[in-house]
């Protein structure tokens, strides 16, 4: 994106804080064992303002109705250490690149601090994430009180800052719709390749590195999340992540994976048969799914609520799960006991973007948020069958999920996954092929 977008962003900000300093740092690299540490990724709200994607660095916002001034710390200049790890933009040349008021090394952030803090009225940072940061934050705090009787005067209030970039994040602007787009593309042709590199005897781990393999080679940094790979009652297993067996014919597979581009998110699921057909049994409960998720879809748009969705998905789902006999009892009886929720646990969505689960409420003054144009969320209903007593035999270790990304329109939505196969026929179809 172009720097001009983040500055766009910090302007905001500041107009909504008004008067004070926010203090923002991205992630901290984590060691791994040893020498070896995991791969790096910054922190949202960092680069949601920023753009800036190395480490030790922290953005200083400070607050002015007449003219706001964004400061930067970052690692200085390093030409040993970018032998070893690779290039450092340092100070200036951050400064120049990204847009920003002033540069100065991460190294004199405790320095500079109790300055910029002085005669602020308030101070907008994050509190109790880390607790050496909070310690770190205080003592500037402190040091700053610890000036008044020279006249200094310390922040009287400390707000969270993201509450305030929750709200900004929950809208998505025109160039982060575009990224999202780009990367729902990357991932519905994962999806795609899976769905052909299937078949018995193949690993669970080989349709996994498939799948790396389309994120990689169009461009994206890394998946979104772990992919799971799920075959036969592993699907029943919501977070099933060891993609360790091997697909067997007869079953289904749940693929639930989506890549990271430039920071944002895609997620997709799909759930198809090993063997290339759905066998009936898979291919009734299937179905059911599909119709739950159509229901929830066309509940994405501006003027309803965040949980309408949710509430036309169980609606189908109850009176299927009645249908194919999993349930007994009317529709209004299964949902208001919840006995739905043996075989659909979850909810039916999520909000998306630089997060998998994006930032936002779900809910203001105790009620269901409204969507608004430009809101990205999942739609993922499922069914998961576990043997047991009163399960019939046709059922049990059927596990199924389907899960879009829908973007709000302004009148409607618009699925920015669905190039990935979803009905029976396509997804036939294409294995066929």
């Amino acid at each position: 994106m172009d720097a001009s977008v983040y500055a766009a962003r910090r302007a905001r900000l500041a107009r909504e804080m008004h008067h004070g300093v926010a203090v923002i740092p991205t992630a901290p690299e984590r060691t791994r064992n040893r020498d070896a540490q995991y791969p790096y990724r910054f922190d949202s709200y960092f680069y949601y303002l920023t753009g800036f994607r190395e480490p030790d660095a922290v953005l200083v916002l400070v607050a002015d109705e007449g003219k706001p001034k964004s400061v930067l710390f970052c690692r200085e200049k390093d030409p040993e250490r970018e032998i070893w790890d690779g290039f450092r933009f340092g100070p200036e040349a951050a400064r120049e690149t990204f847009g920003f008021d002033d540069a100065h090394a991460a190294a004199r952030l405790d320095e500079r601090m109790p300055e910029l803090l002085s005669n602020q009225p308030a101070l907008f940072c994050h509190l109790g994430a880390d607790a050496a940061w909070d310690t770190r934050v205080m003592r500037w705090v402190n040091d700053v009180r610890g000036r008044a009787r020279a006249g200094v005067s310390a922040p009287q209030t400390i707000s969270d800052v993201h509450a305030y970039l929750d709200e900004m994040r929950l809208v998505k602007d025109a160039a982060e719709i575009d990224v999202m787009r780009r990367a729902a593309q990357i991932s519905t042709g994962a999806h795609r390749r899976a769905m052909s590199a299937a078949k018995p005897g193949v690993g669970e781990f080989e349709i996994e590195a498939e799948l790396m393999h389309e994120f990689r080679r169009h461009g994206a940094q890394a998946p979104a999340y772990t992919s799971i790979v799920a075959s036969g009652d592993h699907a029943c297993v919501l977070h099933y992540v060891e993609n360790a067996d091997v697909l067997r014919d007869g079953e289904l597979v749940l693929i639930d994976a989506g890549c990271e581009l430039d920071g944002y998110a895609s997620d997709i699921t799909r759930t198809f048969p090993v063997n290339g057909r759905f066998s009936t049994p898979q291919r009734e409960l299937y179905e059911l799914v599909l119709a739950a998720q159509r229901a929830a879809i066309a509940e994405v748009k501006p003027g309803a609520h965040w949980n309408q969705g949710h509430d036309a998905a169980v609606k189908v789902l109850a009176q299927g799960f009645i249908d194919l006999g999993l349930l007994e009892g009317s529709v209004s009886e299964v949902i208001e006991s919840e006995a739905y929720k043996k075989f659909y646990m979850h909810r039916t969505g999520h909000w998306l973007g630089l997060d998998v689960h994006d930032a936002g409420d779900y809910k203001r003054d105790g009620e269901w948020r409204e969507l608004v144009p430009g809101m990205v969320l999942t739609v993922e209903p499922g069914c998961y069958v576990r043997p047991g007593p009163g399960v019939p035999e046709r059922y049990a270790g059927i596990g199924i999920r389907i899960e879009d990304d829908a973007l709000v329109t302004d009148s409607g939505c618009e699925i920015i996954t669905a190039a990935a196969p979803k009905s029976v026929a396509e997804i036939e179809a294409l294995m066929r092929g």
